[in-house]
């Protein structure tokens, strides 16, 4: 059996390694942690990429430049779901096989859009930092209960926010290129075009892939519609949302507010005008952050990283 050394790149598996020491070793992989925040651009795998057979990555560029210098690469096996970091169709002309761990958040993400849903509607996070301060406020807020819920994407983890969303007591829209699975049209989820979707509901969220399709789906004629009372949360990806349109958009009140685990760059800049705005709460893309979660995709990740190698 050859010899094979693996690249960890993703943050939130590289403390754990260790549980894996054993059964990695009885497949001879060996692995180097690389100190990381969020992801390694392409100028960073490029200086390193050629010394591995296999990575275990984050959200880390893996363009064609970086692909055409792995000579060693045999698979990335993606730590989470979504995988337009990675050029496939270079992968797949340079041998490079790349897995990922599809349906392992639904639960956990979709929890935290509808505590983003929340948080925003009853000004949860302006009461807490008010009381921090000695102030004691008391704002008005809007009951989700006979509301209007938006889904983009319902997929595995956009199903689990529409089905949260019905519990809640909220009329639920659905936007997706496929047909709506049958169990949400048993609770009364209805399929209606994009831009419906946008004038019709008080709240939206974000929870459909990137690719050149999605790409900036959401700009200045999609907030507009969702109107001045109108919220959007975003869980998925940074660049399904035009940013400076949102930017624009929070800054005119055209919308109330939004919730965003996710940006454009990340981590977001400290220069971003979003980090001035007391009508939305950032987060640092940790939607699907939790100690089970966590273990489950560690186990799929290192699972598909050995089946991966030759």
């Amino acid at each position: 059996m050859a010899d094979y050394r693996v690249l960890v790149s993703c943050p939130l598996i590289q403390d754990s390694m260790g549980e894996y020491d054993e059964r990695l070793a009885a497949h001879n992989i060996t692995y180097d942690v690389v100190e990381v925040d969020q992801q390694l651009d392409e100028d960073e795998l490029i200086d390193l990429i050629d010394q591995y057979h296999g990575v275990i990555a984050g959200d880390d560029e893996f363009t064609q430049r970086v692909l055409e210098t792995a000579d060693r690469l045999e698979v990335i096996s993606k730590w989470g779901i979504g995988t337009d970091g990675i050029d496939h169709e270079a992968a797949e002309d340079f041998g490079v096989d790349v897995f990922n761990t599809p349906g392992v958040f639904n639960d956990e993400v979709s929890d935290v859009v509808i505590g983003y849903a929340i948080m925003l509607t009853r000004q949860l996070h302006h009461i807490d930092r008010a009381i921090r301060d000695d102030e004691w406020i008391c704002p008005r807020g809007m009951s989700l209960a006979n509301k209007t819920f938006g889904v983009v994407g319902v997929g595995d983890i956009g199903s689990a926010v529409a089905r949260r969303a019905h519990a809640h007591g909220m009329e639920v829209l659905a936007n997706d290129i496929q047909p709506i699975p049958d169990n949400l049209k048993e609770i009364g989820v209805r399929s209606v075009d994009k831009q419906t979707l946008f004038k019709k509901s008080d709240l939206v969220s974000l929870n459909c892939i990137l690719n050149e399709a999605t790409r900036g789906m959401v700009g200045e004629n999609e907030l507009e519609r969702l109107g001045e009372r109108g919220y959007i949360i975003n869980t998925a990806r940074g660049g399904l949302i035009q940013e400076p349109a949102l930017i624009e958009a929070l800054q005119e009140g055209t919308i109330a507010g939004a919730a965003l685990d996710v940006f454009a760059e990340e981590p977001l800049p400290e220069s971003s005008p979003l980090t001035e705005m007391d009508t939305v709460i950032l987060g640092s893309h940790n939607a699907q952050n939790t100690s089970e979660a966590v273990k489950r995709v560690n186990d799929h990740a290192i699972g598909n990283l050995i089946e991966g190698l030759p």
